[in-house]
């Protein structure tokens, strides 16, 4: 096999990660300061005069800083007297994101137009939360009025309708996925619960080991799925420890260069880890917008593109990173893999136990990925998921050559998903009468107690409506919350009242 021209040949050759504890915020790294930091660490791992080479930056975007947003790019240049002839900040900080910006670095690097890329991201969560209440408190003791904190706020979403159904946030939301799919596999709440405890306890065990994960201690699978008084409910039926934890301050960079950089700058080859293909696709932004709540077509064909691509089975990868912002993800992903759910599916600890920094979780993985690599095997496979179950993007990491002509290479397989999915039903908005539950949730408020139900159900073959169960509804949230298999296709009625739809059983 020849690989052709080194000077078209990607290779990971550098990463870096950061974690950011400070006591206090205003000692607190912003997330700017997190992606310098963390690109500084990658320089240093990939060897001296390599980050100055960056011709190409691609960065991750944040929310903890609004302000930051459009003046990452800048900021990273000048702190790292970089100037290179492309870079860009992602719209928005989707958890494929970093997939995305490794397979437009590789492409570039095909094709000739780079050599050196650079690929960070960061979040400062815990450093934003902190400033606002040391702000707040210190505006209270002085006898001000209340400030809301030293940066602009973050602007509020663009009302939707599921937003007056409570549905506000990915943890909101993932659990209409999540009992969706337990119905369509034929699981027991008892069974799909021990099935989520058992994939995250082996997370929290690469996390216990990892120094850049977030949360080091190991959980057990009975401890992760059960609610208790440090893992209380939030969305039915995920625990506190099944969801992503965003409140941490991290960040992670990863430099992709050309193969005859990599040799000029004496790179050893152990050190080297080849880019493969990826592939991409995505479904409605909508989250309701989806033809079936237990399946996503674009998940599918990412992850088996990805394999075809590289021309590899999943017995080929030695080391595995499975998105896993909520149970559900990973979970259908296992399934389309065809892997069990005792596989290690993860690198870096996972979005609970590694950290959970928004849109940049991936770049940890795939540092954490070319670091397994080095240490041995041959293929490793990350997949990233982003929005909510709806940007999916999966590439593989090799320590094989690639060959001539790999890149640049087309990622984009979303004519192939769009074939593969079927009709969405029309959602009604205000619909009254009977209909049959698809799927649900219930949502907590902080001391555990129901805030609401939500309801999705099927009005006829074509059409669906959304409705809410008021917290005192206490018999109909107790329905719910018992998770009998039955709940999915049972009958009930939905009225109209105070503007919204109302679900009740018949």
């Amino acid at each position: 096999m020849s690989i052709g021209d080194p000077a078209r040949i990607p290779v990971i050759i550098g990463g870096g990660q950061i974690n950011d504890r400070a006591a206090s915020g205003a000692e607190g790294m912003d997330s700017l300061e997190l992606m310098i930091a963390a690109s500084r660490a990658a320089g240093s791992d990939a060897g001296a005069g390599i980050l100055e080479k960056t011709d190409w930056l691609g960065v991750v975007n944040q929310i903890s800083f609004p302000a930051l947003t459009g003046a990452l790019v800048s900021g990273i240049c000048d702190a790292l007297s970089i100037a290179p002839a492309f870079a860009r900040e992602t719209p928005s900080p989707t958890g494929d994101s970093p997939i995305l910006l490794i397979n437009e670095a590789a492409n570039a690097i095909g094709k000739g137009e780079a050599k050196a890329a650079l690929i960070t991201g960061a979040e400062a969560l815990r450093t934003a939360g902190k400033r606002k209440a040391e702000a707040a408190a210190a505006a209270a003791q002085s006898g001000e009025a209340r400030r809301k904190g030293p940066y602009p706020p973050r602007t509020p979403p663009t009302p939707e309708p599921r937003h007056l159904y409570g549905l506000m946030t990915p943890t909101d939301v993932y659990p209409l996925f999540e009992n969706a799919a337990r119905a369509a596999w034929g699981q027991s709440l008892e069974n799909a619960q021990a099935e989520s405890g058992e994939i995250w306890a082996h997370m929290s065990e690469v996390a216990a080991q990892n120094p850049a994960a977030w949360i080091r201690q190991s959980k057990s699978a009975e401890g992760i799925a059960k609610p208790s008084a440090d893992n209380r409910p939030i969305a039915f039926p995920y625990t506190k420890f099944q969801v992503a934890n965003a409140a941490v301050n991290q960040g992670a960079a990863i430099i992709v260069t050309s193969l005859a950089v990599a040799q000029e700058a004496g790179v050893p080859d152990a050190h080297l880890v080849f880019v493969g293909k990826g592939a991409a696709a995505h479904e409605a932004e909508d989250p309701l917008n989806r033809p079936d709540y237990a399946a996503s077509a674009s998940m599918i064909v990412s992850l088996q593109k990805a394999l075809e691509l590289n021309d590899l089975q999943i017995s080929d990868i030695d080391h595995l990173e499975l998105y896993s912002c909520f149970p559900v993800v990973p979970k259908l992903a296992r399934r389309v893999l065809g892997i069990p759910a005792s596989t290690q599916m993860t690198v870096f600890g996972g979005l609970t136990f590694g950290g959970g920094p928004i849109g940049n979780y991936m770049t940890h993985a795939a540092a954490s990925m070319v670091e397994a690599l080095r240490r041995g095997g041959t293929n490793g496979f990350l997949f990233a998921n982003g929005g909510y179950a709806t940007h999916n993007h999966s590439i593989v990491l090799t320590k094989t050559p690639q060959p001539e002509g790999t890149f640049p290479h087309n990622f984009d397989y979303q004519s192939e998903a769009d074939a593969m999915r079927g009709e969405t039903p029309a959602m009604q908005l205000e619909h009254s009468g009977p209909a049959n539950l698809e799927t649900y949730t219930v949502l907590f408020d902080r001391t555990g107690k129901p805030k609401q139900g939500v309801v999705i159900a099927r009005v006829n073959d074509t059409a669906r409506t959304i409705a809410a169960v008021p917290a005192e509804a206490a018999d109909t949230i107790a329905r719910l919350l018992s998770g009998q298999n039955d709940l999915i296709g049972a009958h009930g009625t939905v009225d109209r009242q105070d503007g919204r739809n109302v679900w009740r059983f018949d």
